[in-house]
């Protein structure tokens, strides 16, 4: 039998749900979430209090009241309507594999369209803390109820997150690649916007999220204490100081903008402005070379490869013998806030000893006026926790800029999405990454911008390849921290 704990959301929407889930054969109880404001609805279901159902506290009522094997958990307000034997094919699966938890890909109805919405398998990596299941999953109820009884942690918001964490660890979650359910699109109930993440809004929730996720990385051996190695930034000679380096690919909208912005920076030293032309077709490459034969700054590199992501892009640029000390990012329908905006970068360098550095970034629209959340600063990356808290979200911040030398050691993998999260976990292995929270540069939003409006079949590509990287990442942190930890024995 399932114990079903379901947000109340109104009388009519919340008894079809309670209905819909007595016809089913394997459903024991039915318990409602309920806020704390709403007086008790009279359902003939027993009720948890509680104005977070993600709260430690409500995890361990959770716990508590159920008495069945699995626990169906819908942690968020959620209009549900079950497909054919949707609910017994979760409880066969569940049979099956004993997995900790259980879940499935969903329809999504809006507007009376119904479209298909895909999950993505969990993996060791899979620790970022808005990892889809999808409105609902399946837990195991001993494994939930042996972890909250271990867990003595006290989270308003991030108990669920702790839990799910613990649990896969000693127990895989299943994905069941069959569509079980549809959620009815409903725009009265909000859903989160792609910047929550980073919203300051939701920082008290980011912080509590970074003391979870560091918990469960010291439990599983993959922590790293802040410990560095320094930097010689007199290991080789340059005859720039600084490169900026702008992949492009069709952006003759937005890249003269780019240009201009890197050419009027003022600096105490000498830099350039390195242009790798991905065979744009749109005029681009004109719009470039017209900078490049009016300005020796301007490097125009058209590949002789036709393979190259933006990795590879990056590759051509660190690798070409009038790079800079330091390698600048900036994206091509991006430009820098200010004229001291690469002068700050470099500076920071030699002030905090690092070989990288990430800056903050302010959302615009494409006429550069600021649109909310505004000003992305990552202040979760802090020099003690940063690479650890890296983990736990989708991305480290910008602009980013690199030691050159150490980054051609490590090269950037060839990809044209997460090539910039690879190199900032590799880099963190052994050095510190350097951090600056003024806003440096204005990210545009707009129709042709690569983030902006992405299919679910995108996201789920983009996300399952930077949870890949953060399994490979994982996985080396445990061996780096086994040879660490490993008494040292002699040979007879």
């Amino acid at each position: 039998m399932i114990d079903c704990f379901i947000p109340y959301i109104n009388d009519e929407v919340t008894s079809q749900a309670i209905n819909e889930l007595k016809q089913e054969r394997c459903v024991g109880e039915i318990i409602l979430l309920v806020p704390e404001q709403v007086a008790t609805p009279q359902l003939g279901v027993r009720t948890i209090t509680t104005n977070n159902p993600e709260s430690s506290r409500a995890i361990r009522l959770i716990t508590l009241m159920s008495k069945s094997e699995y626990i169906l958990f819908c942690p968020k307000p959620a209009k549900i309507i079950w497909g054919q034997h949707g609910l017994e094919r979760l409880n066969q699966i569940a049979s099956f594999t004993h997995a900790s938890i259980i879940y499935s890909n969903y329809y999504v109805e809006k507007a009376g369209k119904r479209e298909e919405y895909p999950t993505i398998d969990y993996q060791i990596g899979s620790v970022r803390d808005d990892f889809n299941f999808g409105p609902i999953v399946l837990i195991n109820q001993k494994l939930l109820q042996r972890e909250s009884s271990h867990n003595k942690e006290n989270y308003r918001s991030a108990g669920w997150y702790r839990s799910r964490l613990a649990i896969t660890s000693q127990q895989p979650a299943f994905h069941i690649n069959e569509y079980l359910y549809t959620l009815i699109e409903d725009e009265s109930i909000a859903g989160n916007g792609q910047f929550d993440y980073v919203d300051p809004r939701n920082r008290e929730t980011q912080i509590e999220k970074e003391r979870a996720c560091l918990s469960h990385l010291k439990e599983i051996n993959a922590y790293l204490e802040p410990e560095f190695k320094s930097v010689n930034f007199d290991e080789e000679s340059f005859k720039n100081e600084a490169s900026v380096i702008i992949p492009v690919r069709n952006r003759a909208k937005t890249i003269a903008d780019a240009i201009q912005s890197v050419l009027s920076q003022k600096t105490n030293f000498p830099f350039n402005l390195i242009i790798i032309d991905n065979h744009s077709t749109d005029g681009t490459s004109d719009i470039i070379e017209q900078y490049a034969k009016k300005d020796n700054r301007v490097i125009h590199i058209i590949p002789a490869r036709h393979d190259l992501g933006i990795g590879g892009c990056w590759n051509e640029g660190i690798e070409h013998p009038d790079c800079g000390k330091f390698a600048v990012q900036l994206d091509s329908d991006d430009v820098y806030q200010t004229e001291n905006t690469l002068q700050t970068i470099v500076d920071a360098f030699y002030e905090q000893k690092c070989a990288m550095v990430i800056g903050s970034y302010t959302i615009t629209d494409f006429q550069m006026n600021p649109i909310p959340p505004g000003l992305i600063d990552h202040k979760e990356w802090t020099p003690r926790n940063g690479r650890n808290n890296a983990l736990r979200i989708n991305g480290l911040g910008a602009p980013r800029a690199f030691y050159t030398p150490i980054l051609r050691k490590i090269h950037v993998p060839n990809t044209s999405y997460g090539e910039d999260y690879a190199l900032g976990l590799t880099i963190s292995h052994d050095y510190q990454i350097g951090r600056i929270f003024d806003s440096l540069y204005l990210c545009r939003r707009w129709e042709d911008n690569s983030d902006a409006s992405l299919d679910i079949i995108k996201q789920n590509k983009n996300n399952q390849y930077k949870d890949n990287l953060r399994s490979m990442e994982i996985l080396n942190r445990i061996k780096m921290n086994s040879k660490k930890n490993s008494s040292y024995k002699p040979k007879k």
